[in-house]
């Protein structure tokens, strides 16, 4: 544990958290070249890279909060089920969204965000360090507490800020469609808890699945991904890109692949794995630009680059939202655990 955390300790655990989260969505949007998202040479038409700026400082009240709740679970005073996950998850969204014209900037990193703010907050009080097994195990601890009411404020957040175009509708046995107007009714009728309702869409979303399964994809391959670069290279942007291409090498783009997919089927499973089957090569392509040594290398640069003008020409349509996410998770986690640059 380095003297940040120290000093944090004495002074206040909440606002350590709180300032992990923002500064892990502003090196996530920062980093570049990130093939086919917003960074810091390129904007998309309606969605600039000052909207994730301004959101992810905007985040900050509610991770802040998320933290201060799970102290007091930690330390018994609050039940893990009155955490208030999917409230507080939707007033994140909804502060992001007074605060930028940009559209949805950060929704899937606010859903991941949360849950590890709160879990951060109750490994504190565990161990009095924030312990990447705890940390870990505190993350799946606060999703199976969820209530059928965190899953229809997290309906409402996605509601908010998403159409169905983007993330299309389903009509699967274990969950309501999203865009069904009864969905939040059915939701609390059927007792079906915001981990019930993630783990339905686990199978096509990789968000949903980070949240059933302790946030694999972020511990095991993007925390890792991120220390190991970023001690060879002593370079966060070097660190943060690689990372990135790392996962979308391994992870093919959830948000890529529904929207891809949608086009040939109605059916949100057959959707996404048609999807999925036509995104092979941007995998590829990732993994490819890594073996040529990513941004430690010329033709790594090149390759990196060539990449982003090949996905941006889609203005937007070819963004690896998802894996962006997944990134920002492993950043918050990386500067949990103490990385500094």
């Amino acid at each position: 544990m380095n003297n940040v955390l120290e000093k944090a300790k004495k002074r206040d655990i909440p606002e350590y958290v709180m300032l992990c989260a923002q500064l892990a969505a502003a090196l996530e949007v920062s980093g570049w070249p990130k093939p086919g998202n917003v960074h810091r040479t390129k904007d998309f038409r309606e969605t600039r890279f000052e909207h994730f700026l301004a959101g992810a400082v905007a985040m900050g009240p509610t991770m802040r909060e998320a933290a201060v709740r799970g102290v007091k679970i930690g330390k018994g005073e609050l039940d893990a089920s009155a955490l208030g996950l999917g409230k507080l998850i939707r007033r994140a969204v909804h502060d992001i969204k007074l605060w930028h014209k940009g559209g949805n900037t950060h929704l899937g990193t606010c859903i991941l965000f949360t849950p590890l703010a709160a879990a951060a907050g109750r490994s504190m009080v565990d161990n009095r360090q924030i312990e990447l097994t705890n940390l870990r195990r505190n993350v799946a601890s606060v999703m199976e507490s969820t209530t059928p009411q965190d899953a229809t404020d997290v309906y409402e957040a996605i509601l908010m800020v998403s159409s169905e175009s983007e993330l299309g509708r389903y009509g699967v046995e274990g969950a309501p469609d999203l865009y069904d107007p009864e969905s939040r009714r059915k939701l609390l009728e059927g007792d079906i808890s915001l981990f019930d309702a993630m783990k339905t869409a686990s199978g096509w979303d990789s968000i949903a699945k980070e949240l059933v399964t302790g946030m694999r994809i972020s511990f095991e391959l993007g925390y890792p991904t991120l220390t190991k670069v970023f001690q060879e290279t002593c370079d966060i942007n070097v660190a943060t890109v690689h990372t990135f291409l790392t996962i979308l090498s391994k992870v093919p783009d959830t948000f890529i692949a529904r929207k891809i997919g949608h086009e040939k089927s109605s059916d949100i499973r057959r959707a996404v794995e048609l999807g999925r089957r036509e995104i092979r090569w941007l995998s590829k392509a990732a993994a490819s630009i890594l073996e040529k040594g990513g941004l430690t290398m010329e033709e790594g640069r090149e390759a990196a680059w060539a990449l982003d003008r090949r996905l941006q020409e889609g203005g937007g349509d070819l963004n690896p939202g998802t894996t962006a996410d997944l990134t920002s998770a492993s950043l918050m986690i990386g500067l949990l655990q103490g990385l500094r640059f």
